[in-house]
């Protein structure tokens, strides 16, 4: 592979070069492998149409819907393409789940004083709580506590118990759909328990009753884990709020002790932040001959990080997004990696027995092949153990600068992240009426949702996403970017004010009137529930309409993983015009493409669109927002 192949960004193929030369396995070297013949995209048609299982010892089978070949229980493969697609939604829900409990278990250690962080939103708290009938006149610390018990209580309901956060949470005309449909959620764990028993040989095996279970649960991981992750990380962190960050590789100076928080969980990487703006901290990396000491955000843990606090010159910048992993390990810049749950890969351990950096787990989920040092995150010990690598990355300070060479020259550039419903509607003068009378007006046509990850699906890393951000942003579509796809809109420049004049005029003029980017980074993958929240608020504010009818898209250009699939799956369920690429493995399901394509927009009113070239996708997009606004008569 090369150029833009590999990567749209000039600081990733720079280091290419140098994991090339040194012969390391690489992601890129990888994914080419995999193909089939000179085609790297081309992969085994029966996996790739989602109609290939092995869950029992009479597979593996394969199934041809047009000659009625089946496996051998019988199952079609409409079924066999949605059982699989529900069982990574299970992943994808789980994993959620995962970085939800251990928010709660942070916020109820701050809240008994078993730690080192205090409410930093006590403002969003109430709010918050108000919103579950949590009462008032009480001190911020026992009000987090009824949250944590109110909100953990709903978790452990039963499938058939109706979710009180869902119904609290979700619009009106939603939960109304979603109880004729018999898909309106209980708990977590039983949505997840009932959707995986579904999928056992010779449960579940129709694809249309499959589809509905994988809407239950998406709706469940909206609400119940990826709403209260987010706001419960407000309370505690900070709501967040705009402000500039430096971004790319060129965050990382080889002078300093670097340490990288990476994988989806903020805590240990707060606390080390927080250790590290010490003096104390600083004075022991300068004594191992270090400039000082840098914690440099990483991936959906430093995404997390970076929306909510400032950079200065101890919390520097932000790298990018998971397909950088191996460059960034391979700058020669990096001291200490410390691996929380998601996107910490297998390979890591060659890069760091390579590049002489100290290899961290820091989750009980997180293992590695020959690793033995970890430190599992306990929220109770977080600040002591922040001090173990802090002090892990300060040791390995002098035998990396000393044996490694590093990259060096590689590019940086700010960008403005931070951007929320709150600083949304604070950036508006404390009301979403601008922003309406932006829409109603035509100036903005629309807003799209970007969630995505970063996939090597037939083009480099993130430049199918650009691509797609810069056509719609020409078209006054303004767009909030969530996930590993927003790191990509962050490096390559488009969460700048300077991109305004990438835009169409309507929206360059309201970037000029804000002082805001034509893309807002609005978070991580996890922020999912978060824009559900506010198009619900944007619905209510239009005199509660449909948020089907709202003229918004939820765009993912660059899907990858099981989290990223029940995402696509709740916005359809929420009612949205969903864009999906690369193409899901389900084309093996004609029938089942039928009803996500098409026949969906009567059930829930959302509908899948799935196209390669980005003009044609946005021409879609367009046209799906354009025919919402004749509907409202705007």
């Amino acid at each position: 592979m090369e150029g833009e192949r590999i990567s749209y960004h000039e600081s990733v193929r720079k280091v290419y070069e140098r994991i090339k030369k040194d012969g390391m396995t690489n992601i890129w070297d990888r994914y080419q492998a995999q193909g089939l013949g000179d085609n790297p995209d081309q992969r085994c048609p029966f996996c790739q149409g989602g109609v290939r299982c092995d869950l029992c010892s009479n597979g593996p089978c394969r199934a041809d819907v047009s000659k009625d070949k089946r496996g051998v229980c019988g199952i079609t493969g409409d079924g066999m393409a949605m059982r699989m697609m529900l069982l990574r939604n299970v992943m994808g829900a789980s994993t959620y789940h995962y970085h939800t409990e251990q928010t709660i278990k942070m916020l109820r250690a701050a809240a008994n004083n078993k730690s080192p962080f205090t409410i930093k939103d006590p403002e969003k708290l109430r709010i918050f709580a108000k919103r579950f009938d949590i009462p008032e006149g009480f001190s911020d610390d026992e009000i987090v506590l009824m949250l944590c018990n109110h909100v953990e209580t709903d978790f452990n309901r039963k499938y058939d118990e109706p979710s009180h956060i869902v119904l609290t949470l979700a619009p009106k005309e939603r939960a109304e759909t979603w109880r004729k449909l018999g898909i309106f959620p209980g708990g977590i764990y039983g949505e997840m328990m009932f959707a995986t028993s579904s999928c056992l040989t010779n449960v579940d095996g129709y694809y249309v009753s499959l589809a509905l279970k994988a809407m239950r649960l998406s709706i469940a991981t909206a609400y119940q884990s990826q709403i209260v992750n987010e706001y419960c990380q407000d309370i505690l962190f900070g709501t967040p709020r705009p402000h500039k960050m430096r971004v790319d590789l060129g965050v990382l100076d080889p002078d300093y002790v670097n340490v990288l928080p990476n994988g989806h969980e903020p805590f240990l990487g707060f606390a080390m932040v927080q250790l590290a703006r010490e003096p104390e901290w600083q004075e022991k990396a300068k004594a191992v001959g270090a400039k000082g000491l840098r914690i440099i955000a990483n991936i959906e843990t430093g995404q997390e990080m970076i929306q909510r606090w400032e950079m200065d010159d101890v919390f520097y910048g932000f790298t990018g997004n998971w397909i950088m992993q191996e460059a960034v390990m391979a700058s020669g810049c990096i001291d200490l990696f410390a691996c929380d749950m998601n996107c910490c890969m297998p390979v890591d351990p060659f890069y760091a027995e390579k590049y002489k950096f100290k290899l961290i787990p820091v989750s009980q989920l997180v293992a590695f092949e020959g690793v033995r040092e970890r430190i599992d995150y306990d929220p109770v010990e977080v600040e002591g153990q922040a001090a173990q690598l802090l002090q892990m990355a300060i040791d390995n300070f002098k035998e990396r600068r000393a044996t490694v060479e590093p990259v060096t020259g590689l590019p940086m550039r700010e960008a403005i992240v931070g951007f929320s419903t709150e600083s949304i509607i604070e950036a508006l003068g404390g009301t979403p009426e601008p922003l309406l009378k932006a829409i109603t007006s035509g100036m903005l046509r629309g807003v799209a949702g970007l969630v995505s990850c970063t996939s090597l699906r037939d083009s480099g890393q993130d430049v199918h996403s650009v691509r797609i951000a810069k056509e719609l942003i020409k078209r006054d579509v303004l767009v909030l970017s969530m996930g590993c796809g927003n790191a990509a809109m962050q490096v390559a420049g488009l969460c700048s004010l300077e991109a305004k004049e990438l835009a169409g005029n309507g929206l360059k003029a309201v970037c000029e009137l804000l002082k805001i980017p034509p893309v807002l980074s609005y978070g991580t993958c996890t922020d999912t529930g978060r824009i559900a929240d506010f198009l619900a608020a944007l619905s209510y504010s239009l005199g509660g309409i449909s948020v089907s009818d709202l003229p918004v898209a939820a765009v993912a250009p660059e899907y990858m993983e099981q989290k990223a699939t029940i995402d696509a799956v709740f916005a359809l369920a929420f009612g949205l015009y969903t864009y999906v690429n690369p193409v899901p493995t389900i084309t093996g399901g004609p029938n089942l493409v039928k009803l996500l394509t098409e026949d969906c927009k009567q059930v829930t009113g959302g509908i899948m669109s799935v196209e390669k070239d980005p003009v044609k996708a946005v021409d879609s997009i367009l046209a799906h927002i354009e025919a919402k606004r004749r509907k409202l008569g705007i």
